[in-house]
């Protein structure tokens, strides 16, 4: 008998069914504003949103990132980020139901990005503290203050305005309270997919050369000034890498999603220009504004941009603010959502599924989309009322 050898799933036909699909929906794709918009205005718009996001915003937030990156670097050289992880690792068991080593995954992603947790959950010295069901659950803690002070920063710095301050301010509160949603649903899919096995400690193989990540930290070589500068040109490159990550999401999603959002130019024509669209999302969103309108208290229905762009890139979202504000279509509330849901999305249906992959709990990240996907709605309901809350009372 003749064996067959398994075909890899990943080597298909040259041409198949989805090749037909993709033609389809690139043709409808581009008919849709081509026919409003006019096919050499189209592409003009296109190009030029593209350029004017580059300018005016991407290299602005590499900038935002470059400073916060050579600032986190500092904390961590010099045992800040390990003392405030000793202030919050008590509180962990508590509020979380992880073990006071998770608190490390929060600064550390606070700091930079989700992913970043998945290199704390192949070290050792820290996968250790932690249950088989308990690592399923980091995907979802990571994600809710992934990119968190860069969004922050980034709020911050679009006004000195005091009202602006306290909607950045609840918005980061939202968030918090949002992780505890996440990780606690995810919690129970976890132990119903676990059971009793997954109460049981990750055993790590025993390594005398490495160090514990929680009670001892790595250094740079030299004297105090040298590791300074070393740490501040260390952090402010890891800024720049983060700032050219965002470029492909930001220049792709948010030059398309404002086509969507935008409507004609300001002389009631289509010039090509920049920032020039078909205003679909507004029109959409409108239809259910009865109900985004007390959950969220959106100013206009444009607003509803950016959490849709923020599920597949917090950076994408983050370049629609600007222009937004300048248009006066958002205003402090709106902010104050805009923090919450962005740092608690923070393009997590692109990074999830691999992320749970990266930490061997591949096979519940649908129960962690799901539950991440209801705390994100519940961050932004959050934010809005603290703030409706806030000036009440400020």
């Amino acid at each position: 008998m003749k064996q067959v050898n398994k075909r890899n799933p990943l080597i298909v036909k040259a041409v198949n069914r989805e090749t037909y699909i993709s033609i389809i929906v690139t043709i409808l794709f581009f008919t849709l504003f081509g026919s409003i918009m006019g096919v050499k205005n189209m592409f003009g718009t296109m190009f030029n949103t593209a350029h004017d996001l580059i300018i005016n915003t991407v290299l602005y937030i590499m900038g935002v990132a470059v400073l916060t990156g050579a600032f986190s670097a500092i904390l961590s050289e010099f045992g800040i980020i390990a003392l405030i992880n000793k202030v919050l690792s008590p509180l962990m068991k508590p509020i979380y139901g992880l073990p006071g080593a998770s608190s490390l995954g929060i600064i550390t992603t606070y700091l930079s990005d989700s992913p970043a947790i998945i290199a704390l959950g192949n070290d050792k010295g820290f996968i250790k503290y932690f249950t088989f069901r308990q690592r399923a659950l980091l995907t979802n803690l990571a994600t809710t203050f992934g990119m968190g002070l860069i969004v922050a920063t980034f709020m911050l710095g679009l006004s000195r305005d005091t009202e602006m301050t306290m909607a950045v301010f609840c918005g980061n509160i939202a968030a918090v309270f949002a992780s505890v949603i996440s990780v606690r649903l995810m919690n129970i899919f976890a132990k119903k997919y676990y059971g009793k096995e997954g109460d049981k400690l990750i055993k790590v193989e025993s390594d005398d050369t490495e160090f514990d990540l929680l009670k001892e930290r790595k250094i740079r070589p030299g004297g105090m000034v040298n590791r300074v500068m070393c740490t501040l040109l260390d952090g402010g490159k890891t800024g720049v890498q983060l700032g050219l990550d965002i470029i492909p999401g930001n220049i792709i999603i948010c030059t398309f999603v404002m086509m969507l959002v935008k409507g004609v130019g300001p002389d009631g024509m289509y010039t090509g220009a920049a920032m020039e669209g078909i205003g679909l999302l507004p029109l959409l969103a409108s239809k259910i504004w009865f109900i985004l309108d007390p959950l969220f208290g959106f100013l206009t229905p444009e607003a509803i941009a950016f959490p849709a762009t923020a599920v597949g890139s917090v950076g994408a979202s983050l370049g629609m603010v600007p222009d937004f504000l300048k248009n006066g279509l958002i205003g402090a509330n709106d902010i104050a959502v805009f923090t919450a849901m962005g740092m608690s999305y923070s393009g997590y249906l692109s990074v999830h599924v691999a992320m749970m992959d990266a930490l061997d709990s591949r096979e519940l990240a649908t129960k962690a989309i799901l539950s991440h996907t209801i705390a994100g709605l519940c961050a932004g309901i959050m934010a809005h009322w603290l703030f409706v809350l806030a000036a009440t009372f400020i």
